[in-house]
């Protein structure tokens, strides 16, 4: 057998369009929900600078703006750490609608370790608070999780109806524990796994040095995954559709790292900062610092923009990156991930392979619960308080995520990378009807009818598959 190149002789009757995509394997879904975010993002700035002319953004608008794309990011983490897990409950044809009130009540849990019992114990401040609290966060989203599979596997009673049941029970737990007031505020390290100021961000110098790095491994995988190909005889994209695919991947990641990059934190933000860690602030500033305003020459600017931090990529993302790593190497270079799909496509076929699906329903609940424990890090972290509404609705959000992102509720098929970009779509509609001053009954509207096409969307591919 001989080594041949993709998009050859079998796809001699295709278009030139239809060869490009073979050529390069592109997800044609993934690539269809990437051209829709494109598109909302542009609607969305072209209309905000309709009504705010000259943002800054680039149609004119507020929406592409280095400050609004960075924040979307970071509020963009909690979903997308949450749906990662999901796509892999869904892919085994389970459901978990618990998510949303199982962070409310990790998150609560979490605050009153830290504020009412850690605190006064060890001292505000020490360095145990903020482990303890990370390690505890993960510890109980988890044997949540566990306790749910549990239920579902060995006790047979229908996923829907466990987690059903889990959302409103856990709800009222998380009432119970914080005796229905505001849990705050967090520990001061803790709460960097927010991105709060300038030291929850790694900067702008260890961003690009991160974004030169994901650069060669980008370049490393795709020599590595050719030359698996040639050992394995397999099939091979053409050359130029390798250095294309290598291109456009490090120009999207120096590109983001660039945004991320250029927004400065504000002013005041600054200046707390530089005050809370006896950072100089420059000749001039200090003089000025009671005052919000000043003139220069004949325009209005801050009186602290001497006064600057520049962000980078900011904590929260860094984590549903390397959760988004983590999980995709879960997911494809892995026995368990393995079974996930082979169970989730064929329940019967593995049971009679050997698969214990009983276990593996456990296993994959477990780890849904432990990402509800990071995303309930995330969410406390970036508010400085727990309150019982945190994960309102989340599991709605989560679960729209992960179908828009491709995952299919038949079972079987689903990826990561999909998953975060349909949270981070999903995110992108509702940050835009904000910044627009959309009433939310429209915000909720637009998201639950996107939902609907793409559920639609998938029967229609999994149609035209079949």
């Amino acid at each position: 057998m001989t080594n041949t190149t993709i998009g050859g002789p079998a796809a001699a009757n295709e278009n030139a369009v239809q060869r490009f995509i073979r050529a390069l394997e592109l997800d044609t879904r993934m690539l269809g929900m990437l051209v829709a975010l494109v598109v909302i993002w542009v609607g969305f700035d072209i209309a905000s600078g309709v009504m705010r002319p000259g943002s800054g953004g680039l149609f004119g608008g507020s929406f592409l703006t280095p400050r609004n794309l960075w924040i979307l990011l970071v509020q963009t983490t909690v979903i997308a750490v949450m749906t990662t897990g999901m796509v892999l409950v869904i892919v085994l044809r389970q459901i978990d609608l618990s998510v949303g009130s199982m962070l409310s009540v990790v998150a609560v849990a979490t605050g009153v370790l830290q504020v009412f019992e850690l605190g006064p114990m060890l001292g505000v401040g020490h360095p145990v608070i903020w482990l303890a609290a990370v390690v505890f966060a993960i510890a109980l989203g988890s044997a949540i999780g566990f306790v749910n599979g549990v239920l579902i596997a060995y006790g047979q009673i229908p996923s829907f109806i466990v987690t059903l049941g889990g959302l409103i029970a856990f709800s009222g737990t998380a009432f119970l524990i914080a005796s229905g007031v505001t849990v705050a505020p967090m520990d001061k390290t803790f709460k960097l796994f927010g991105g709060n100021g300038p030291a929850a961000s790694i900067g702008p110098i260890w961003s690009w040095v991160l974004g030169a790095a994901v650069c060669v491994m980008i370049v490393i995988m795709i020599v590595m995954s050719r030359r698996r190909r040639i050992h394995f005889k397999f099939a091979t994209k053409p050359i130029w559709a390798e250095f294309l695919t290598g291109i456009v991947g490090c120009a999207a990641v120096l590109g983001i790292t660039a945004v991320v990059n250029a927004y400065p934190y504000p002013p005041r933000v600054a200046e707390r900062f530089a005050l809370d860690n006896g950072i100089p602030i420059p000749p001039g500033v200090e003089d000025r610092a009671g005052t919000d305003i000043c003139m220069a020459g004949e325009k209005v600017v801050s009186c602290l923009d001497g006064l600057s931090f520049a962000t980078g990529y900011p904590i929260p993302v860094l984590i549903t990156l390397a959760v988004a790593v983590t999980m995709t190497f879960i997911a494809r270079r892995t026995r368990f991930g393995r079974y996930v799909f082979a169970t989730g496509g064929n329940p019967e076929a593995a049971e009679l392979a050997g698969v214990n699906t009983k276990w593996l329903t456990v296993k994959v609940f477990t780890l849904m619960g432990a990402l509800v424990g990071i995303s309930a890090i995330i969410a406390s972290a970036r508010l400085d308080a727990a309150t019982t509404a945190l994960g309102t609705l989340n599991e709605l959000y989560v679960i729209a995520a992960a179908v828009i992102g491709g995952t299919s509720l038949a079972g079987g098929i689903g990826t990561i990378y999909g998953a975060i970009a349909g949270a981070l779509l999903m995110q992108s509609l509702q940050s835009g009807m904000a910044l627009l001053n959309v009433d939310s009954a429209y915000t909720n509207i637009l998201v639950g009818g996107v939902l609907v096409l793409a559920v639609f969307v998938d029967q229609l591919y999994r149609r035209r598959v079949n």
